[in-house]
């Protein structure tokens, strides 16, 4: 039988974050990264697991961004008050044991099209070691909020930029002046790009975004960009890849 998230006690007799709808006052950072994935890229190298497996030339995530995750910055803001066995389990990988998270219907719908890597319970694993320390402790909101984010990325010449680069070089500075247009001027200089090699072929697997305000209350993504601080590019460019092995 499958558990079910309890935000007031686990069967390990440990209280964890209560879910208030409010704002949790040890659990409020001002800076988040949004790390979004090239899931083509991810699945190079992770060929064997169930997101990758299912992926088509026809899935969201092959012209798309998909979901990492949202993640609160500093150290202490990783698995806030979350009960050892819970903790090691997420760190181990083990996500299949974490709690069933409680989401809507509709939530839970736009993850398992948005967010791959759900079928290998990444969104568990995410709400446990980063969603607890969210603004608001609860992972419906913390999930509704990541996904408004991911909407605005992929609604703008960002994703643009990628879909029609599949297949071709492009670089850490055409991405950056992605953001430029899309989010205004200098929002680029919030962007890191990550890359893995694949054989001879360098990749651009996922992208990192300083966000800066307040997200629980639905500030806009241009104004929590502009007020992060700038970080360096990381890898300079790389292949746009495209869904299969190559």
């Amino acid at each position: 039988m499958r558990r079910k998230w309890s935000f007031s006690l686990l069967a390990a007799g440990m209280m964890v974050v209560v879910a208030v709808h409010g704002r949790a006052v040890s659990a409020t950072p001002p800076f988040y990264i949004l790390a979004l994935n090239w899931q083509p890229a991810f699945c190079e190298m992770n060929a064997g697991k169930p997101e990758c497996r299912s992926q088509t030339k026809l899935s969201f995530d092959a012209g798309n961004f998909a979901l990492h995750g949202l993640w609160p910055q500093s150290q202490r803001l990783r698995y806030c008050n979350v009960p050892d066995k819970l903790r090691q389990a997420s760190a181990e990988g083990r996500w299949r044991e974490l709690p069933v998270l409680p989401l809507s219907v509709e939530t839970a719908a736009e993850l398992d099209r948005v967010m791959p890597g759900r079928r290998s319970f990444l969104d568990r694993h995410e709400f446990v070691k980063h969603g607890t320390c969210h603004a608001v402790p609860d992972a419906e909101i913390y999930f509704r909020d990541s996904l408004r984010l991911l909407r605005s990325i992929n609604a703008s010449p960002v994703r643009e930029l990628m879909n029609d680069s599949i297949g071709n070089w492009v670089s850490a500075r055409q991405i950056r002046d992605s953001f430029d247009r899309a989010f205004g001027p200098g929002a680029g200089d919030r962007v890191r790009v990550v890359c893995r090699h694949d054989g001879g072929r360098r990749l651009i697997s996922e992208i990192t975004i300083g966000l800066r305000g307040d997200i629980p209350g639905g500030e806009r993504l241009e104004d929590m960009l502009q007020a992060a601080p700038s970080v360096r590019p990381g890898c300079p460019g790389g292949v746009v890849d495209a869904v299969g092995l190559q």
